[in-house]
Order: C-alpha cells, then structure tokens, then sequence
C-alpha cells in the first residue's frame, strides 16, 4: 500500500534527502520519495504504519513536521504510475560519459597513433572532477543521501563529506599523470568499496535515489550505477597492470 504525507521544514535537496533517509529507517517502509516543491513524502509500506510511528522518525529533527493529507491513499502500487523513459531518467550521466569520452578519445589519439593509457587517464581526470563537482555543490545533500546505501557512511556519517573531496584528489591526481601506480591504487580500493553498498541496494531492490551526482539530479540506484563503479575499477585495473 501508498499512502501520501505532508512534510513541513523541508528547505532545499539536503533536507529532501534527510527526510527520505530517516522515513526508509522505519520499519515495514518499502520506498520513500519526496516532493520538495509540494512537500509531500510518498511511501510504499510492506503493511500499514501508525502516522504516529512515522512521526516518531523526526524526534531528533523537530524542524520536519509530518502531517496525514486527505485522501491518504494515493495507489495500491507505484508500478501503476507514469514513470520516465530510461533515455530520460539517465540523460544527464549519459551526456557527461559521452563529453569525457569524445575529450579522452580527442587528447589520446595523435600522429595516427591512439595511445590506450592516455585514453583512460583523461577518461578518469574527467570523471572524477566532474562527478566530485557535482557532489560538493550540495555537500550535506550529497552525505546525506550517500549514508542511506553506502558500507562506510552508515556507520561514519562523515564519510560523504570526505569521499567528494577524495574524489575531486583522484581527479587532480589522474589529470597531473601525478603518482599513477598510486592513484590507480587508491581507486580500485576507494571504489571497491563504494561498488559493495551499492550491489546491496540493487540486489536488494530498494528504490532509493543514487548519490553519483549528488542532490543535484534525482538518478535511481541501478545497474547503471554499478557500471559506472565498476568501470573505474576496471580501467585502474588494466592501468596498474600495462605499467
């Protein structure tokens, strides 16, 4: 069952995802989506929950107020809503791969001659500042919604604010060709880790929104996301390998 709640005390995209990240912590809570412009949380329960009980989830953040809105049920499923095409829901990460791979395939390929590390490493500078870009323009949204899948940032809540930095010093590093047995290193094991949390939450379903490019766009967690981790464990890889 769908049931449809106002929210009040939501100000910006950090706040959507903490609302989200503390309503998916209940119990018997399916998937929770938000939205901001009308401040109306939208969640799927496994069986139904007292507004009380849900209420209780903002005890540490009296700023949010929760609040039943007439009529409550919205939808015996969400898969009977109007979802957005695949091309439209992951344009915006389509474009980014395809403008670091057309530069990455521009620099590498001289003198008839296309040079494969060089490829990559230009591939990987772009990636990682452009993709740390996008996590730090909303830092606190970007920790918020990383912590609700990722290993580490369950448990350290600091851990998002420091990923996006780590990134953006693997961006620098791979466009500087700084230290690169280093730096491939540290990226197969920095994205090795990130890749587990977000195996979990696609494995397990759950329909939560992907911190890849912050709070900026609303991406869903799926296997588009594990092809992107996975990508740049794979392009380390061969990289630390070819040396």
């Amino acid at each position: 069952m769908t049931h449809a709640y106002k929210v009040t005390g939501m100000t910006c995209t950090g706040c959507q995802s903490k609302v989200q990240a503390l309503l998916s912590k209940v119990t018997n809570v399916k998937n929770v989506t938000i939205d901001l412009s009308a401040g109306v949380a939208t969640i799927e329960m496994d069986q139904h929950i007292q507004t009380n009980t849900l209420k209780e989830a903002f005890k540490d953040y009296p700023q949010y107020q929760l609040f039943e809105t007439e009529p409550i049920v919205v939808a015996s499923t969400l898969d009977d809503a109007p979802t957005a095409s695949w091309l439209t829901t992951y344009k915006p990460i389509l474009l980014i791969f395809a403008y670091i791979s057309a530069i990455s395939i521009i620099v590498a390929y001289s003198a008839n001659e296309f040079r494969t590390m060089e490829a990559m490493r230009v591939f990987m500078a772009g990636f990682f500042l452009t993709f740390s870009f996008f996590k730090i323009l909303d830092l606190k949204g970007f920790a918020e919604s990383y912590a609700m899948y990722d290993v580490v940032a369950k448990k350290w809540s600091g851990w998002g604010y420091v990923y996006a930095f780590i990134e953006l010093g693997l961006g620098i590093a791979f466009a500087m060709n700084f230290q690169p047995l280093a730096t491939n290193i540290i990226t197969v094991v920095v994205m090795g880790v990130s890749i587990i949390g977000v195996l979990q939450s696609v494995m397990n379903k759950r329909a939560i929104k992907c911190a890849c490019l912050g709070a900026v766009f609303n991406l869903p967690m799926s296997t588009v996301t594990i092809i992107e981790d996975a990508l740049m464990i794979g392009m380390s890889t061969i990289m630390i390998v070819m040396m």
